[in-house]
């Protein structure tokens, strides 16, 4: 049904930004979640078959980097422009679960061609069509604005703002997960994959927000800091054995404050656009 609910809104003339931030909101956040089912159908590296979990988190991080790069061109050019990669994305999704179901997990485990397993040609894939379609797509179109003139944003500054704490957040997980005395992407990879996710689609929610009401994003999103508190903790060994348990608080806490944020600006801007969040009757005006 991804697609349809902007046709509909537009025929029931019911399209508000209300609209558009449930919709990006929660693809945002759904994005990390299919990559993990993905991940839960053709299971983890043995030493034989499967996915390795350094894969899984360059798979998820390539993802959420094709996510952001287009919410970030339409920060500048006030276009959404998804590349049909978008939709094949979700062809390949659901094309793998039917397999799975028909033939069953075995088709993961044995090679399709010349050793490779199916995994393996899915990865080379996703690098190929980010590095060299979307993420062109996407400079291209950036490009093309500014020689329009119609780009929303005249300093090369505002322009790549909202590049910093998504790159920031990469690299701050990104070290945790290569210098983790405990290994604590192989000992809790959905806890921590699923943290990965909810951050980052906290900070593209308030990229999305910045977008539509024409502000400017904050420079440094607020959950970077608890994260390099404990970043620093953990790869100095301070955390020790409690390293996991210190992983479980912070994937709760931010999990909660992401469902607060959502809660309070979906019911915010339902009442200042006078409407209800899931009918289309208009709210009685006191």
């Amino acid at each position: 049904l991804d697609s349809i609910d902007g046709k509909h809104a537009r025929r029931t003339q019911s399209s508000t930004p209300l609209g558009e931030l449930f919709d990006h909101g929660l693809d945002s956040w759904a994005t990390s979640i299919f990559v993990l089912s993905f991940f839960s159908v053709c299971s983890r590296d043995n030493g034989k078959t499967g996915v390795s979990v350094y894969t899984m988190y360059i798979y998820l991080s390539i993802v959420l980097f094709n996510f952001m790069c287009s919410h970030w061109e339409k920060y500048n050019t006030g276009v959404l422009f998804l590349p049909w990669g978008y939709d094949i994305s979700q062809v390949v999704l659901i094309a793998a679960y039917l397999l799975t179901g028909t033939v069953g997990v075995e088709v993961w485990q044995k090679p399709l061609l010349f050793g490779y397993y199916i995994t393996d040609v899915l990865v080379i894939l996703l690098i190929g069509f980010s590095l060299f379609l979307s993420f062109p797509q996407t400079l291209y179109n950036i490009h093309r604005a500014h020689l329009k003139k119609t780009l929303k944003n005249d300093s090369l500054y505002e322009g790549l703002l909202p590049l910093v704490s998504p790159l920031l957040l990469f690299v701050l997980l990104t070290v945790w997960v290569v210098l983790s005395p405990s290994n604590i992407l192989a000992k809790q990879p959905r806890l921590f994959l699923w943290m990965v996710g909810v951050a980052f689609s906290n900070v593209i929610c308030k990229v999305i927000i910045c977008q539509m009401s024409s502000t400017r994003p904050e420079l440094f999103h607020w959950f970077l800091f608890p994260l390099a508190l404990v970043v620093y903790a953990a790869i100095s060994g301070l955390l020790s054995w409690t390293e996991e348990v210190v992983l479980g608080v912070f994937t709760a806490l931010v999990t909660a404050a992401h469902v607060h944020y959502g809660v309070c600006v979906g019911r915010q801007l339902s009442e200042h656009l006078n409407i209800y969040i899931f009918s289309l009757k208009k709210r009685v005006q006191e």
